[in-house]
């Protein structure tokens, strides 16, 4: 081990001594002797220190969320084992594109407004299958990866139970990693085996059958859930499904019956303990009314679909359908002006949620402005923070209802 020479002052040779320093510091072999007894020791103690945290590190071992054949290893070794993202797995960054920009031109979804369920396994144990879940089958557990919680499953079936019913429009969004067959996905009731509807998502490809019905698509060139997160996202209104992974629809049925039952089935169809599927981010929605109906009726209205990097105001580009609907609400009745009002939850300092709600709501009417050649004395912008909760923030459901933009009628 390199080692820098220590330089101690004369007092605190002394000091560390117990003896008072002389005013004239002439030392002599009594002196030189010190010195070097005083620097061993300090020496000594910053080489324990250097031997404690490389032993430290060595007992800490880094493995892959989804190579459970390291972590298995290290446990047996009385390891520290540290989950990490894979090499080339995505993580949350921050949007590079603006709304309409790219693929993102032609992305049409839209999340329901009203939050079902909403779970991220923030409030389960790392080891533990999720408490909101109802386990039938298999090998799953909570793990910690990609700056979040994900159930990973080699093989595993489980109820997402719900607090009703299925409406006739409800959306469905969670995310994709890792390997296995199809994850399949039943509405009615059923287990995957006995539905009518079943609905699949491989490692690069999404597919729907219902009956006759019969609709499937890729996820894009080169986009495979075995080295990247894809988050999917399914849009049920009546008979009309879509599904998306990403910014591309992978499928369009416009008659297929899914049923609906409060609770969805899942299936994982994870390939091994080593080659396990993984998910993340479950959120279920009830769908609404279109946003001049519901403005009309109530004279203000919620939306889920404006989003935001987080702790920012830059718009993301999933929020394209949404933004869209509102330009050419504004463009289509031009005696319109609305109040653009944003909302947090109660996460986070209230002045900083203050702020934050208000370059939110102004973001969007300056988009809106720039982008469909609003008027801009037509529309304003006002932040409140979390002060007007629409829902509990003791839930995720109710955390995600209050995160909102609405629209007020002036």
């Amino acid at each position: 081990m390199n080692r820098t020479r220590l330089l101690v002052p004369v007092a605190l040779l002394f000091a560390l001594a117990g003896l008072h320093a002389p005013a004239h510091a002439q030392f002599g072999d009594f002196g030189k002797k010190l010195k070097q007894k005083v620097e061993q020791k300090v020496e000594q103690r910053v080489d324990r220190k250097t031997d404690k945290a490389v032993d430290q590190a060595l007992d800490k071992v880094e493995c892959a969320a989804t190579d459970t054949e390291c972590v298995e290893k290290a446990k047996a070794e009385g390891k520290e084992v540290k989950t990490v993202d894979g090499a080339s797995a995505d993580k949350a960054q921050p949007a590079t594109l603006k709304p309409g920009q790219g693929a993102w031109a032609n992305y049409d979804f839209k999340p329901g407004d009203r939050i079902l369920l909403a779970d991220d396994f923030s409030k389960d144990e790392v080891g533990d299958f999720p408490r909101r879940f109802e386990f039938r089958s298999g090998q799953m557990e909570i793990v910690e990866w990609n700056e979040g919680r994900w159930l990973r499953a080699a093989q595993g079936k489980f109820w997402i139970p719900l607090p009703e019913t299925l409406p006739e429009r409800f959306t469905l969004e969670f995310d994709l990693t890792g390997n296995g067959n199809a994850m399949a996905l039943a509405f009615d009731g059923k287990d995957d085996n006995n539905t009518a509807a079943r609905m699949e998502f491989g490692q690069y490809f999404g597919r729907l059958r219902a009956g006759e019905i019969d609709a499937e698509g890729q996820f894009g060139a080169g986009v495979k859930t075995e080295d990247r997160v894809v988050h999917i996202a399914i849009s049920v209104d009546g008979q009309h499904v879509k599904a998306y992974a990403n910014e591309k629809r992978v499928f369009n049925a416009p008659n297929a019956n899914l049923g609906r039952s409060n609770k969805i089935f899942v299936n994982m169809n994870g390939w091994s303990a080593d080659m396990p599927r993984m998910i993340a981010n479950v959120r279920i929605a009830a769908g609404g009314k279109k946003l001049y109906d519901a403005l009309s009726e109530k004279g203000r209205v919620a939306t889920q679909g404006v989003l935001f990097d987080t702790a920012s105001d830059r718009i993301r580009p999933e929020s394209t359908p949404t933004l869209k609907e509102i330009g050419a609400m504004l463009k289509g009745h031009p005696e319109l002006k609305l109040v653009i009002e944003g909302h947090t939850d109660d996460v986070g300092a209230a002045a900083s949620n203050q702020s934050l709600s208000e370059k939110r709501a102004e973001a969007v009417r300056r988009y809106l402005v720039e982008t469909y050649g609003i008027d801009k004395d037509r529309l304003q912008a006002k932040g409140f923070g979390a002060s007007k909760p629409s829902a509990g923030n003791d839930t995720p459901e109710g955390r995600q209802q209050n995160r909102r933009v609405e629209l007020v009628k002036i």
